[in-house]
């Protein structure tokens, strides 16, 4: 009988599956690195692209909110512009009420009174005068209370004063400025 040694070849083959097992290991390791790294680079170059992004919209949002900043300005501008104008086109259309006033002012005094001082705060004017007697102020009241002009006239003082021999009357009287804003249709039809 002979005998076969079969250790040698086994041995070998053994050997040679734990080379090809191991070369196969190192072949995934280095397979797996190469995909762990492929992935890492690719997920950095996301995160770069989208922090390039994101930069560009903080750069784009500081843009827009100096934009906005300036355009409240301007609205703030504006909103000053517009009281402006409206407070020149009200001194527009009050500016002839100051002449109809003092024509109207003149047109109610009766003779035997004049005025000393007259002064406007606001739509009220005080008048201060001397009269002859007590019913020529109650006169200019009446006139005053009649004119379209002027509303609620009312007495503040009167005091009666005997210098030289001459009996008047010295009177502080307010009256409050109607309003009276006239268009220039309605300046057209009186015409």
């Amino acid at each position: 009988m002979t005998r076969i040694n079969l250790l040698p070849w086994r041995e070998a083959r053994r050997k040679e599956q734990q080379r090809q097992f191991f070369s196969m290991t190192a072949g995934a390791a280095l397979a797996m690195g190469a995909i762990v790294l492929y992935i890492h680079v690719y997920i950095g170059g996301l995160i770069d692209h989208q922090n390039q992004r994101n930069n560009f919209l903080e750069r784009e949002i500081a843009k827009v909110e100096k934009k906005i900043a300036e355009i409240k300005d301007l609205k703030s501008e504006k909103e000053k512009l517009l009281a402006r104008m409206n407070i020149i086109q009200e001194l527009q259309t009050r500016r002839p009420e100051i002449v109809h006033l003092f024509d109207e002012l003149a047109r109610s005094i009766p003779s035997g009174l004049y005025l000393t001082e007259a002064r406007q705060e606001g739509r009220t004017i005080t008048l201060k005068g001397v009269a002859q007697s007590n019913a020529r102020v109650s006169s200019f009241m009446r006139n005053l209370d009649r004119s379209a002009w002027f509303t609620k006239p009312r007495l503040e003082v009167i005091e009666a004063d005997d210098e030289n021999q001459v009996r008047t009357s010295r009177f502080v009287l307010t009256v409050q400025q109607a309003s009276q804003i006239v268009t220039s249709a309605e300046e057209g039809e009186a015409s």
